[in-house]
Formats: structure tokens, C-alpha cells, sequence
């Protein structure tokens, strides 16, 4: 059938459900106006519990998947929170007039069901209806499943059909929902505070990231979706807060992939008295209990590929990442302009201003990065590209910093926190440099922040964690649309246009 022939033929088939609606609003059977359900078991409880339920009463609401007429007999499929279990209606149980009303009830609509649990002769596990109400009239057609797990646009922008259709989708977002919980329970118990940090700010800071823009009318001025939690988070640790943590989503003005939402949910969390190696601990053992709390194993198949996150990790630092990966030794490397040329040689486009950590930064995420299959925490990042890292001491050109890769991606990063008020401003003002010739995603100059750090940062160990891709890994899920309800979709008067 053609797209026009489906088209009227779906119209033609929500008339018919609107025509049903309208004939029980006639009848004073508007199914809209009943408001709640005194339910007593669901699908799972039936099945998991049927010894103890054969025969006895129960009552359940859930929307049709499916029905089969069988003379004057018909079998359903409701769909509740928990599952699905069959429904035998008779009429010579349920009564004429309410079997008649019955027989115009569709897929997708909502019903009270009251019945007697029992066995079938195929030994399935069903509910004896005695009583049937409908509790919402469905005037939209289901899409079949076959077409719910092939159509992942409409699964995206849809996603109240998607998990109708296709139910084992609940699961991605239980186990999202466990690990958020499973984050928190394991920080609550080593005494973190979870805090909240403002959403909308004069400054966008935290991350070199292209920030929304939006505007407060009362101010008169523009404010910032926030690209990350940190600035405010350090100075909860300058205020006394030991040990903070926050949950929420970050906003980012930069592309869309299938690891890239523009609105994604990250945890950051800051120890006072702490450094990027304790915080290292730290990141591999939350992660481990996380999964185990989940998902129930710490190990897991991505996409054909088994991932094991049982700690330790392994470690390495930036340099002989890119000896080991890229075959490029650093330390035989002196200059700024021998870095330079290096880069030239291996393509880079090159300015004039780059460093010797601006040309390893972009060996490792050119080469090196593709490789990092396993878990592995990358280390001591150069000074450039870690704006708020502290310097090591043995070799200052380099940060006190770890990134946590793993299936080629960064799902952590954490360092020591630069607490040096002369230093972090130096860095701004390198930063404010980078943005003046055109480095759009370069830290503003926060003075308040720099304000907080003269009165005092204890040495603190910081990480910021994204968890949509942990669940991705977790789920087996090839994009991180999956594993978010409500991913960023492009207007669909738009995407038809294409």
C-alpha cells in the first residue's frame, strides 16, 4: 500500500475510534470522567504469586495490547507497569450489555478489570474478567511492533509509543534510574552532601564548552544555561562543605551525535583534603558498585565487545599513551616549535601561539583515544587544555588530572584542583586570550570565583562523571538517544522538509 493509501486508511480508522467516543458519550458512558482505580495486584504479582491467588478475586487496570474473538469469548492482553497477563472475557460472565460495549473497545485503550485468577489448559496464567470498565478511550492508531523498533525517529519524538510498543525499553530507564540511586547511596554513605547549584548564570564557566544563551527580561541581560557544576561546587568546599555532590543536567551549544545530547545529566563531586589519586579510587569503586547495584555484574558486552570495569584500572599518563598508541615520544620533544613541527608533519592545522601541550593534546585525541577499549584512567594532562587542574610539581608543565576512558570514550574527569588564586588567574587571562582570537569554547574570567579562591580553598580532589554513557554501556544501547526519555529531536516540520 502507498503512503497515501496508509495515511487514509489510519485516518479512516481514528474516525471510527472518534465515532466509538462520541456513541459512549451519548450513552452516558464517558470513559473520561472516572478518576481513579483502586488496583490490588499487577501483572507480575499475579504470575510470581499464583499459588497463593488461583481463584481468588482480584482487580487491575492496564491498556490492551492485544485480542483474540473466539466466538462469544475474547482474549486480551493487558498491559500494566510490570508486564502483560491475558484476560478471558465471556459474555455469559460479564453480561450482555457490557460484553456489547466490549465489543467495540479497541488496542490501546484502558480498562478496570475485575477477575478471578486461573489457569489456562495451556497453563498460562490469565484473569477470569467478571467486570469490565473503560477507563480511556485510545483515538490514536498503536504502530505494530515491527514498525515501533524499525522507526527510531518516531520511538525519539514519541516516546510514550515507544514504550508501549516495545516494553523491554522500560528496562533502559529502570536501570538509569537505579544508577542515579546507586550513585547517591554510595557517596551518602562516605558522608558527600548533595547540593543544588544554579541552572542559569551570568557566566558560563566550569568546562571549555559552547554555552545557550538566553535572556532575563526583568535584568535586562543575558544569562548562560550552565556547562558544568564546578565553580559553585569549589566554593561550597571554600564555604566548609567537605564533601558535596550534585545530579543534573548540563547544557552544551555544540553538535549532536549518537554520544552527544545537547542536554545531558552529569554527576560532579569535590573532596576537601583529597587528591586526584584518591579521587581516582574513588571514580573505579563508585562506578563497580554502581553497575553491581544496577545491573547486578561489573561486567558488560558493548555493542559485541566485553567491557570489564571490575577496579583497578588501568593507568597511564597522556605522554606514554601517545608513545604506546601513536608511537610518539614527548620527551625527545624540548620546544614549543618542535612541537609545532611535529604537528605540521602529522597534518595538524597549526597556529602560530601553540604549545608543546596544545600538539600532545591533539596526537592523543587524534590517535590514542580510538584505542582505549578497557577501562584506563589517562593522566597528567598538559597546563593548556586543564584551566583548573593544579600544576604537578615535578613537572609543571603538566596537571595533577585524570581522564577515565573506556569503549573510546571520556566518561570521567577529575584532578587535583588548582586552589592557587595567582595561578588560576594567570590561566583565565590565557583563556580570555584563546577567546579573543576566536576560541568560542576558552573559560571566561570568572572574578567572583577567583574572589572564593583568595579567600581560601582547601587542597581538594574533584571528578565530574557523565552517566548517560555509563548507561549506554550498561544497556548495550548504540546511541545515547536511547537512553534518554526525551533526547533533543530536530522540529519535525523540519526533519519532513529533508
Amino acid at each position: 500500500m502507498s503512503n497515501t493509501g496508509e495515511e487514509q486508511s489510519l485516518n479512516e480508522l481514528r474516525r471510527i475510534r472518534h465515532d466509538k467516543l462520541r456513541k459512549l458519550k451519548e450513552e452516558g458512558k464517558d470513559p473520561f470522567v472516572i478518576e481513579r482505580v483502586e488496583i490490588s495486584h499487577y501483572s507480575d504479582d499475579v504470575k510470581d504469586k499464583f499459588k497463593d491467588l488461583e481463584n481468588e478475586s482480584v482487580l487491575m487496570a492496564g491498556r490492551i495490547i492485544t485480542r483474540r474473538e473466539h466466538g462469544k469469548a475474547t482474549f486480551i492482553n493487558l498491559q500494566d507497569k510490570a508486564g502483560q497477563i491475558q484476560v478471558y472475557v465471556r459474555e455469559d460472565r460479564i453480561g450482555d450489555e457490557a460484553y456489547e460495549d466490549f465489543q467495540h473497545y479497541d488496542i490501546g485503550d484502558i480498562l478496570e478489570v475485575k477477575g478471578i485468577v486461573f489457569q489456562t489448559k495451556r497453563g498460562e496464567i490469565s484473569v477470569k474478567a467478571d467486570q469490565i470498565k473503560l477507563l480511556t478511550k485510545s483515538l490514536q492508531i498503536l504502530p505494530e511492533k515491527w514498525h515501533g523498533l524499525k522507526d527510531t525517529d518516531i520511538r525519539y519524538r514519541q516516546r510514550y509509543v515507544d514504550l508501549i510498543v516495545n516494553p523491554e525499553v522500560k528496562n533502559v530507564f529502570k536501570i538509569r534510574s537505579n544508577t542515579i540511586k546507586a550513585i547517591r547511596e554510595y557517596l551518602d554513605q562516605r558522608d558527600y552532601l548533595e547540593v543544588e547549584t544554579p541552572i542559569l548564570d551570568t557566566l558560563a564557566g566550569g568546562a571549555n564548552a559552547k554555552p545557550f544563551i538566553t535572556h532575563h527580561n526583568t535584568l535586562g541581560i543575558d544569562m548562560y544555561l550552565r556547562i558544568a557544576t564546578e565553580l559553585h561546587l569549589k566554593r561550597l568546599i571554600v564555604g566548609g562543605l567537605d564533601r558535596v555532590y550534585e545530579i543534573g543536567r548540563i547544557f552544551r551549544n555544540e553538535g549532536m551525535s549518537i554520544k552527544h545530547n545537547p542536554e545531558f545529566t552529569s554527576i560532579e563531586l569535590y573532596q576537601a583534603y583529597a587528591d586526584y589519586k584518591d579521587i581516582m579510587v574513588l571514580t573505579e569503586n563508585l562506578v563497580a558498585y554502581t553497575m553491581e547495584k544496577a545491573i547486578g555484574t561489573t561486567k558488560v558486552t558493548y555493542q559485541g565487545v566485553e567491557i570489564d570495569f571490575q577496579p583497578p584500572w588501568k593507568r597511564m599518563t597522556m605522554e606514554e599513551s601517545c608513545n604506546e598508541y601513536a608511537q610518539v615520544d614527548f620527551s625527545s620533544i624540548h620546544t614549543n616549535e618542535e612541537a609545532r613541527d611535529l604537528g605540521k608533519k602529522l597534518g595538524f592545522e597549526i597556529k602560530k601561539d601553540m604549545t608543546k601541550g596544545h600538539v600532545i593534546s591533539e596526537v592523543f585525541e587524534t590517535y590514542v583515544e580510538k584505542h582505549l577499549i578497557q577501562p584506563v584512567f589517562i593522566t597528567n594532562h598538559p597546563v593548556e587544555v586543564s584551566p583548573l587542574a593544579k600544576r604537578n610539581p615535578e613537572n609543571p608543565t603538566m596537571t595533577n588530572r585524570f581522564e577515565a576512558f573506556v569503549n573510546t570514550w571520556e566518561i570521567a574527569n577529575a584532578f587535583s584542583e588548582l586552589n592557587d588564586p595567582v595561578d588560576q588567574r594567570e590561566r583565565f587571562m590565557e583563556q580570555v586570550k584563546e577567546k579573543e582570537t576566536g576560541n568560542e569554547e576558552a573559560h571566561p574570567l570568572d572574578e567572583d570565583f577567583l574572589n572564593a579562591l583568595e579567600i581560601g580553598l582547601p587542597p581538594t580532589g574533584g571528578m565530574g562523571l557523565g552517566i548517560d554513557r555509563l548507561v549506554m554501556l550498561m544497556t548495550d544501547s548504540p546511541s545515547i538517544r536511547d537512553v534518554i526519555l526525551f533526547p533533543t529531536m530536530k522540529p519535525l516540520e523540519m526533519a519532513n522538509k529533508e
